[in-house]
């Protein structure tokens, strides 16, 4: 019989399950390194810490998970990416760190064994101690045991002493109370208040994006830093039936103007569309979305203009995604989140590409029925029902480090509710930051430009008279914290993202002094 229902059913009854779970927690596995017998229950919760600064330090990263995943370890959640320079030697390349959490059977000598064959098998064959290495696999924890032997000490003794193991390690935590594993591992903390507290204590998230540890999202051949500077997205749509300028941009040539256009005006990137997603849209197959996007994308992505850009494409069909980002494309930004295509996750997951994941109820058709604009409150619904789709996302492989986030303006939503979202971006937020602080992170992108409830609140019926407003709204969400705004109008709305950005080196200038 199961030990906990033993104890269960005896006179010790519950207080006896939590008595033992809490001596698990306390005591400590002491292992000899020939130890023939792992001492663990059926399966656990690991955290395992990832570090590179040899060769093509994200392909590492994607193969090594690729290879624990065949080893049995199944991850379930993933920390932000980030780029610290490297600790006790100095003189070697900026690393790559992450973190995951995962399950699995192995105990903890048989799981250190199967990491260690991983770094041998991509290329590690020992070195100098923190010297450079491919690829580096460290368990930073292993249920609720504390592990003792002479290879192995669990939780990871180095934990306390670096920011760049602390970083990922919080990201895969949630702010609310998760579980008694979880628990365990705040009580193996050096600090009172568990491993929140002893971050804190290390500088938090203060020490984030300094000269030494950022935050980074992996785009193209390169490594991006979101909170540097607000990114401004610009729109072209090869639609005949999109709601501000269908119609305007179908022939490659003008396509081609459009975004020159949009790149000397200061367009860090280009959303290209194919398929129009305004309120009651009828949809077009793959096929035509792809006929009506290839020539076009083919044709950007050959101007020298476009050298040093980001090029995005707007699309929920898995087909045009792959078809997209072989041409050359850098992100998908999907407004369903996959509830238009069972196959999308699965194939960005493998494309390896940024996923803008945005909330909407419902499709274009049906997103403005009554039924699909009820809410309790917004903010909190939004953030639950986009982090939803989110961690559906991840568990199919999209890590956290390639997510970026869209409350959906504009879908699903009326007038007073995209206010609400303007307004309440820290409440969006907050709430997701609950259940993964990882998400919480991710960059968020915000497109009010030229909407209906712009036109509905300023007496502007036609969409390109919406300009100021746009301004107004894409500053509300910058000093709420948006980081990338998707607009039409990118010489207005530079401007706006310039005098915002300064506005809040200006307030984390005031704070530091």
């Amino acid at each position: 019989m199961n030990i906990f229902k033993q104890l269960a059913r005896s006179k010790h009854g519950l207080n006896g399950v939590t008595k033992y779970c809490k001596g698990l927690c306390s005591s400590s596995l002491n292992l000899s390194a020939n130890a023939s017998v792992e001492v663990h229950f059926q399966e656990q919760e690991v955290v395992i810490a990832l570090g590179s600064n040899v060769g093509d330090r994200l392909h590492n990263f994607n193969k090594a998970l690729q290879l624990m995943k065949k080893a049995g370890i199944k991850v379930t959640k993933h920390a932000c990416l980030y780029e610290s320079a490297p600790a006790y030697i100095t003189d070697q390349p900026y690393f790559l760190n992450s973190a995951v959490r995962a399950s699995t059977k192995l105990g903890p000598h048989e799981l250190l064994g199967a990491l260690k064959k991983i770094e041998q098998d991509m290329g590690r064959t020992g070195g100098i101690r923190y010297g450079p290495r491919p690829i580096d696999l460290d368990i930073l924890f292993h249920g609720n045991f504390k592990v003792n032997s002479d290879i192995l000490t669990v939780p990871h003794e180095r934990i306390w002493e670096r920011p760049f193991v602390m970083a990922p390690l919080i990201d895969l935590l949630g702010l609310a109370t998760e579980s008694d594993t979880v628990a365990c591992w705040h009580s193996f903390s050096t600090h009172s208040n568990g491993l929140f507290g002893s971050w804190e204590k290390m500088g938090g998230d203060s020490l984030i994006g300094k000269e030494g540890l950022k935050r980074v999202l992996p785009i193209g051949n390169g490594l991006w830093d979101w909170t540097e500077k607000t990114s401004v997205m610009g729109i072209l749509n090869l639609t005949p039936d999109s709601f501000s300028d269908g119609g305007k941009f179908q022939s490659v040539e003008a396509a081609v103007s459009q975004v020159r256009l949009m790149v000397s005006e200061g367009a860090d990137m280009i959303d290209i569309g194919a398929q129009s997603t305004r309120p009651m849209a009828s949809r077009i197959s793959p096929e035509e979305e792809m006929d009506r996007l290839i020539p076009v994308l083919e044709a950007i992505l050959g101007m020298p203009e476009i050298e040093g850009k980001l090029v995005s494409v707007d699309t929920f069909y898995s087909k045009v995604a792959s078809e997209a980002v072989s041409k050359g494309a850098h992100i998908i930004n999907d407004v369903s989140a996959g509830q238009l295509d069972s196959d999308m996750f699965r194939v960005v997951a493998g494309l390896e590409v940024p996923y803008i994941a945005m909330h909407m109820r419902g499709d274009p058709s049906t997103m403005q029925n009554s039924e699909n604009l009820q809410y309790d409150n917004v903010c909190n619904q939004v953030a639950s029902e986009l982090y939803s789709r989110v961690r559906n996302a991840e568990l199919l492989g999209i890590p956290a480090w390639r997510i970026i986030t869209d409350p959906g303006i504009g879908f699903s939503k009326n007038t007073e509710q995209n206010l609400e979202i303007l307004v309440g971006l820290p409440n969006i937020r907050a709430e997701i930051a609950r259940k993964s602080l990882a998400l919480s992170h991710a960059p968020l992108l915000i497109g009010p430009s030229r909407k209906k409830f712009l036109g509905e609140i300023c007496g502007r019926p036609s969409a390109v008279e919406r300009d100021p407003a746009t301004v107004a709204s894409i500053t509300a969400a910058i000093l709420g914290g948006a980081n990338i705004v998707r607009v039409h109008n990118v010489r207005d709305n530079l401007d706006a993202t310039k005098l915002c950005d300064a506005m809040l080196r200006q307030k984390r200038s005031s704070v530091l002094y």
